[in-house]
């Protein structure tokens, strides 16, 4: 305890005097004038990304807009021309006067005819070498479309997959690793609000329409402090604000799903609002064609996205946004399933002066699900997680080469783990406790150019996590056996956990060209997800900390090189990461993590490890465009009690990663696009042997995860045909062949008694897709 104490006190000081001396020295440059302002499209209203503003004859000084479009430069006092050159919108020279600040807002005319190619850009064209933000990946949604897609609905997190350092968890599921952590260390965001399933349909799609999207931004390293509550990565997914200036309709008629998206002023010029909607009808057709199977049965899911957005004042902006999307299966008179996610928050951005910016938001959100069943008795259970969650954050810009984040969040959960029913000859039922908490942080962060060669990012990020009453809590032994318990009243703190999260990287220009770039990261989870399913299920159970389940602890060190070819046409990046994890969690053997109220006596706790190299090399402009991306990875666990308290391999363990992603524009009409993917199969515990108990085969399980599923790979090919393209009506044909060659990928494994000699096992594979085609119409007018 007095290392651990001293070692804060030192990094405190250490970080304390490092923030003084970088904050001082940022007031000690010449005085020049700003020129702020926000770079949007002439036609949606929409602000646009990494935008390059050069000024003309001045050796190519300039900056590019970030991530909300907005840009800010400093200059001495003169006449200047501002050049604005960027794909797919017509360029621009701006004079400009500089005698003072000024805000100038600059409007984009879309060429008639842009290019489709498909990049993950970071902002700048350079940003693969200048940006000190390490680990992070930028997708922009109109240039992902053209990429081929299952049963013809367009998904994010199935194009997230295909980077470097990011798996996808399994055919049939929408959950992904990063960098050797589990599905549930990652923090998935829509409009700053977490979604704690984002997935329709047990995961064949995902939660996000992209029709309705701006931007996606995946931290997968040194994630910025503003965020947290994660231990791996946090996917940042931001609705666009609809047109200020005139009505739009959108969107697209497929083989199993539609959607239909409107967005327009409520008062022209200063308010607008976008409306998104989608639906799948697979079962519906089945019906019509009369087949038997779909007969009083139902499969489909709906989800709809809403944005209002306000212009109180040139310096005050108002947002609201919602999400609701609902799952349903109902297979005759047997079951009924169905499960969802519901949020709404408010959002107010105030510009302060030139230098202080604030946005305040508050959000709720929920997700629940349902099941009944009809085996011989009927049986019924739900559970449902409620989160209220406020957020405060101002921006300070004391000048153009240090850019300052402080804030604070607090979010209170109340997880209800289910109730459950069985209606048998004795009814019996099951009420599981609440568990409420609060998590809170205050964060502040610094973005500092200290020379023309080295930028690097700093923060510090204090997490307070609170587990409260009401409820009854459990005190155990060392062998997790339930001692005795205590019942808390309501908002009666239970357990507090404080941690320190630093987190720092840097970038240092070897070249124009070419860069190193370090990180350096700790992060804390405060919410656990418990499956037996690895790839999850809309039913699994969350847990918070208590008393009894610690925070999750992960350190993440990275170094990489980075490299542009070409004036930025080519990038190549090579990353290396190693990632320490402490209080991990599994289970012991024959858990029951479902229906028990103790569910702490079923958890094994210990730590973690994963380590690799990630490479990619991508091509970002031209005709011919696109990636290849390739991990090689570890991910292992030593958990007390489990595997005799030796390493062995996590279930995300992956060896071999690898994606190759490739867009071709044939000519004004005709986009093509293939994607191949080839992983390790995953981890997993099989029977070593069996033995019989009463003339009972019962199956002997020897090392955890000491076995491996087949390798996975896979072929997708897409066509996309534009019919017509004008100022006022655009429409395209898309066309997919999802596992080209028709590869059956292993989905599970099973283990039974063979049929013909009783002596014998024999495993079972079972599949879920070969060739599956689709077709879909896009449009918008």
């Amino acid at each position: 305890m007095t290392l651990h104490y001293r070692f804060v006190q030192r990094n405190a000081r250490f970080f304390f005097a490092l923030t003084f001396f970088i904050l001082f020295s940022s007031f000690s440059y010449a005085q020049t004038y700003k020129i702020k302002g926000i770079v949007y499209d002439a036609r949606t209203k929409e602000t646009l990304i990494g935008v390059p503003i050069i000024v003309k004859d001045h050796g190519g000084k300039g900056i590019a807009s970030d991530e909300k479009g907005e840009y800010n430069l400093s200059l001495p006092k003169g006449n200047y021309i501002l050049q604005v050159d960027y794909i797919g919108y017509e360029k621009r020279e701006i004079s400009i006067s500089l005698t003072k600040d000024m805000r100038l807002e600059i409007e984009l005319q879309q060429t008639s005819i842009g290019l489709q190619e498909v990049v993950i850009s970071g902002g700048r064209a350079d940003a693969n070498v200048s940006s000190p933000q390490t680990g992070v990946e930028r997708l922009e949604i109109e240039k992902i479309n053209k990429l081929p897609v299952l049963l013809g609905e367009r998904d994010i997190i199935k194009t997230i997959q295909l980077t470097p350092g990011v798996q996808g968890a399994g055919e049939g599921s929408s959950g992904f690793y990063v960098r050797g952590g589990s599905a549930d260390q990652n923090m998935i965001l829509l409009d700053n609000v977490p979604l704690y399933n984002a997935s329709h349909l047990m995961g064949f799609f995902s939660t996000f329409n992209s029709d309705v999207l701006r931007d996606i931004t995946l931290y997968k390293g040194a994630m910025p402090s503003q965020f947290g509550e994660r231990l791996s990565s946090i996917l940042d997914v931001q609705q666009r604000n609809g047109d200020n200036q005139g009505y739009h309709v959108s969107g697209g008629i497929g083989l199993i799903s539609s959607k239909l998206n409107v967005e327009g002023p409520i008062q022209k010029g200063k308010s607008s609002f976008i409306v998104g909607a989608r639906r799948t009808y697979a079962d519906a057709i089945g019906r019509l064609a009369g087949i038997e199977e779909m007969k009083n049965s139902y499969l489909y899911f709906y989800d709809l996205n809403a944005k209002l957005n306000f212009s109180l004042s040139d310096k005050d902006q108002l947002s609201f946004s919602g999400y609701h999307g609902t799952d349903k299966m109902v297979l005759k008179d047997d079951a009924e399933i169905n499960w969802g996610n519901m949020f709404g928050t408010l959002k107010w951005s105030r510009i302060m002066n030139s230098k202080w910016n604030s946005s305040t938001s508050v959000f709720y959100n929920q997700y629940k699900y349902y099941f009944g069943m009809n085996i011989g008795m009927d049986m019924h259970g739900k559970a449902k997680i409620k989160d209220y969650g406020l957020k405060q954050e101002f921006i300070f810009e004391p000048n153009k080469n240090s850019l300052w984040r402080f804030g604070l969040s607090s979010t209170f959960h109340d997880v209800g783990p289910g109730n459950y029913e069985l209606n048998s000859e004795e009814k019996s039922s099951v009420d599981l406790h609440h568990r409420y908490s609060s998590e809170n942080a205050i964060y502040a962060s610094n973005e500092m150019k200290l020379t023309d060669r080295l930028e690097v990012i700093y923060g510090l990020r204090l997490s307070a996590f609170m587990a409260l009453g009401k409820g009854e809590y459990y005190n155990l032994d060392a062998d997790n056996n339930v001692i005795d318990s205590v019942w808390y009243k309501s908002g009666k703190v239970v357990k507090t956990y404080v941690n320190l999260e630093p987190r720092a990287s840097l970038a240092y220009k070897l070249n124009n060209t070419s860069s190193v770039k370090a990180a350096y990261a700790r992060t804390v989870q405060n919410m656990h997800l418990l499956t037996y399913a690895a790839q999850g299920t809309p039913f699994d159970r969350w847990t918070s900390s208590s008393n009894n389940v610690k925070p999750q602890i992960a350190d993440q060190y990275s170094i990489g090189y980075f490299r542009n070819f070409s004036n930025n046409t080519y990038e190549f990046s090579v990353e290396t990461y190693y990632k320490d994890m402490r209080n991990q969690i599994d289970y012991k053997d024959n858990a029951n993590i479902q229906g028990y109220d103790v569910v702490e006596t079923e958890l094994r706790y210990g730590k973690g490890r994963a380590y690799g190299v990630e490479l990619m090399l991508k091509k970002r402009l031209g005709r011919l465009t696109g990636w290849i991306g390739y991990t090689l990875s570890k991910s292992e666990k030593k958990i007390d009690g489990v595997n005799e308290d030796k390493w062995y391999n996590a279930y995300q363990d992956r060896t071999h990663d690898l994606s190759i992603v490739s867009v071709y524009e044939l000519n004004r009409k005709w986009t093509l696009s293939a994607a191949w993917v080839y992983y390790t199969g995953n981890a997993i515990t099989y029977p070593s042997g069996k033995y019989q108990i009463n003339g009972k085969d019962v199956m002997y399980y020897a090392e955890r995860n000491g076995y491996r599923m087949p390798d996975y790979h896979r072929l997708d090919l897409g066509a996309t045909c534009l019919l017509k393209k004008t100022s006022k009506f655009e429409s395209e044909l898309a066309f997919s062949l999802y596992n080209a060659y028709g590869r059956e990928n292993a989905y599970m494994i099973r283990f039974r008694t063979n049929n013909d000699d009783a002596s014998k096992t024999s495993a079972y594979q079972y599949s879920l897709f070969t060739f599956v085609p689709s077709i879909t119409w896009n449009f918008k007018f």
